[in-house]
């Protein structure tokens, strides 16, 4: 054990970037035409979920299962390893500047902790050498389902999978990054915290 090792936890959506991957993802892996079509189908399920009617996660799965559901994974992989080829496009300049100078730090441990899926954020995770806990998607023979393997990474969740997967006693400081009270649950497992600091 290193007690001089410092982990850095750091939401992804809307702290590290400046707008939602998801909707990003879509947009990139489908034509004008189909994506707003199905965002405006999708509307009144946003809707519901945000004044409570319908749960958040389950939309959320749906509206990724209406783009990507039935392509194989190595289509998948191949779209969003074209994606993160231009992510600094939606990377805060502040963020990205923090993250490479945490990459001199040997004694810095970053990750990335978020509720979008891990079939575009893996390989943003790769470019900025950072590791990763998300959400997961569940592939059959080869070929995306449409469902989640393990529940959405958010709220509650985020703190689980970080105390099922790092060793938090390692650590002599936890900071943590986020913007919404989604990310309040990862707060709690910091010694520093920092609400919206790239904006």
């Amino acid at each position: 054990m290193d007690s001089q090792k410092t982990l850095y936890l750091f939401d992804f959506d809307g702290t590290l970037t400046n707008r939602d991957s998801l909707f990003d993802f879509m947009k990139f892996v489908s034509s004008p035409i189909e994506y707003y079509l199905k965002f405006l189908l999708f509307l009144p399920n946003f809707l519901f979920a945000i004044i409570g009617i319908s749960k958040k996660a389950q939309i959320k799965e749906k509206f990724i299962a209406a783009f990507l559901k039935g392509k194989s994974k190595n289509e998948i992989e191949g779209l969003a390893k074209k994606y993160s080829e231009n992510i600094d496009e939606i990377i805060r300049p502040e963020a990205k500047k923090l993250l490479q100078n945490l990459e001199n730090n040997e004694n810095a441990i970053i990750y990335i902790v978020s509720a979008s899926l891990d079939i575009w954020l893996q390989p943003i995770a790769e470019k900025f050498k950072v590791n990763l806990i998300c959400t997961q998607s569940l592939y059959k023979n080869g070929i995306y389902t449409g469902k989640f393997s393990l529940p959405n990474c958010n709220f509650n969740e985020k703190r689980k999978r970080i105390s099922q997967e790092i060793n938090l006693k390692e650590y002599k400081k936890i900071i943590a990054y986020g913007d919404s009270k989604g990310d309040l649950a990862m707060f709690s497992l910091a010694n520093e915290t920092y609400f919206r600091p790239f904006r």
